[in-house]
């Protein structure tokens, strides 16, 4: 009797984890449809694989963005194309007079001499060596205004422009900073092409050109 009473204490051990761990299939023990709906014990499904669903991470909440930009840098020059904006030429006077303008206000030619020709690029220096020994100064911002455009002989186009009067010099009698042309002043620039685009080649001759009905957005 002593050797069958271990095995009937172990089989009652058993019965009663078994009572213990499984027979409601509502206690994680089996799979349950994903939607959370159903009779749980009517499902097929034995995988103990998780759907991806299942699975999924919830998406961390994203950091709050900062709204507050610093406002851009206010332009030197504004140019004005008008009527004349679709005009190759004109395009590419738009994208470098900027830096053209920079190079005046800052009275330093070196700003031009690797991004303009030859040609250009000598007779800007020597207008700024000019306002270097008289004085002159450029206030920004400024702005140009195109107001034709002409086709050359030699495959530039003439680009016909009044710039806003912001070349000034010092009065010392006044002690004030004269304004020698209030209505602007007249520039013609001759625009080439180049394997970086459109690029002013040389300054023409005004002769002819008016700035006086011109109004200026700067």
């Amino acid at each position: 009797m002593r050797s069958l009473a271990l095995p009937a204490a172990v089989l009652a051990g058993a019965l009663l984890l078994t009572g213990c761990g499984g027979g409601n299939s509502t206690d994680g023990g089996r799979p349950v449809p994903v939607d959370g709906s159903g009779d749980p014990s009517t499902s097929t499904s034995t995988s103990s694989t998780p759907t991806a669903g299942a699975t999924t991470p919830t998406a961390a909440p994203s950091e709050p963005t900062n709204t507050t930009t610093a406002a851009p840098p206010k332009a030197q020059v504004v140019v004005v194309p008008g009527n004349y904006s679709s005009n190759p030429a004109v395009q590419g006077l738009v994208q470098s007079y900027p830096l053209y303008f920079q190079a005046l206000v800052a009275r330093d030619d070196s700003i031009l001499k690797k991004s303009f020709p030859s040609f250009f690029y000598a007779d800007t220096s020597q207008a700024i060596k000019d306002a270097q020994r008289n004085g002159w100064v450029m206030r920004p911002p400024g702005s140009v205004v195109v107001l034709g455009v002409q086709s050359q002989s030699n495959g530039t186009v003439r680009v016909k422009t009044c710039r806003s009067q912001t070349t000034q010099y010092w009065d010392p009698k006044a002690k004030a900073w004269t304004v020698p042309a209030p209505s602007g002043s007249p520039q013609v620039i001759d625009m080439i092409k180049t394997g970086v685009g459109w690029l002013p080649y040389k300054l023409a001759s005004s002769k002819g050109v008016t700035c006086a009905r011109v109004r200026y957005p700067a």
